[in-house]
């Protein structure tokens, strides 16, 4: 089974990349949906996020306004946050993994995908044998996080600056999905970007 890594910053398309994704029959380990799934009411993490900051864990559920204020009050939060969550995400990925291999063995999907968006920032790119970056225009990248989050110009351009730029991530990737045209070139690159991991895959196995 080969591993492929998704990734790409905010507003970019990478959650319609992955939906076609799996659309196509390919298992997807989506980090974000797991980070809230550990911090909804009951999950493993908010036990731990309750003894960092007391407050912001009200009945079970963890208040986010309270626990952004608290780690914007004290940075150094943010990375005792991290060192909570990171442990449990990672766990769970190898619990997905090890569920896509064995699916695999009985005739499954041949390919599995990680869906991280700090996927190069972690180090996760070494454990993938395809790293694909899906990549927009700025103006693209702009105007998608204002339409979603209700920000203005100059609060979308401070979040993407705290992340990776767009142009290191595709110097790094293996595949670059653009997104800034519409929805059906995204959607026939993806295609195609399958079909040829598909033939490789099956000339790689013919050969051995």
């Amino acid at each position: 089974m080969k591993v492929i890594g998704l990734t790409g910053g905010i507003g970019m398309g990478k959650s319609t990349a992955a939906k076609a994704l799996r659309r196509a029959g390919l298992p997807v380990f989506d980090a974000d949906r797991e980070v809230h799934r550990l911090q909804a009411p009951g999950g493993a993490a908010v036990p731990a996020i309750a003894a960092l900051v007391p407050a912001s864990v009200k009945d079970g559920r963890i208040d986010r306004a309270v626990l952004r204020a608290a780690v914007i009050a004290d940075p150094s939060l943010f990375k005792a946050l991290e060192q909570i969550m990171h442990p449990m995400v990672r766990a769970a990925q190898r619990r997905f993994l090890a569920r896509a291999r064995s699916q695999a063995r009985a005739g499954g999907a041949r390919f599995a995908v990680l869906d991280i968006p700090l996927l190069f920032e972690r180090g996760g790119w070494r454990g993938c044998d395809v790293v694909v970056v899906v990549s927009a225009p700025a103006a693209t990248q702009i105007r998608r996080i204002s339409n979603r989050r209700g920000m203005s110009e100059s609060e979308a351009r401070s979040l993407i600056a705290r992340q990776m730029p767009d142009a290191e991530k595709r110097r790094r990737a293996d595949v670059v999905i653009r997104t800034g045209l519409s929805r059906w070139h995204s959607l026939r690159q993806i295609r195609r970007m399958l079909a040829r991991l598909r033939r490789e895959s099956g000339a790689t196995q013919g050969a051995t």
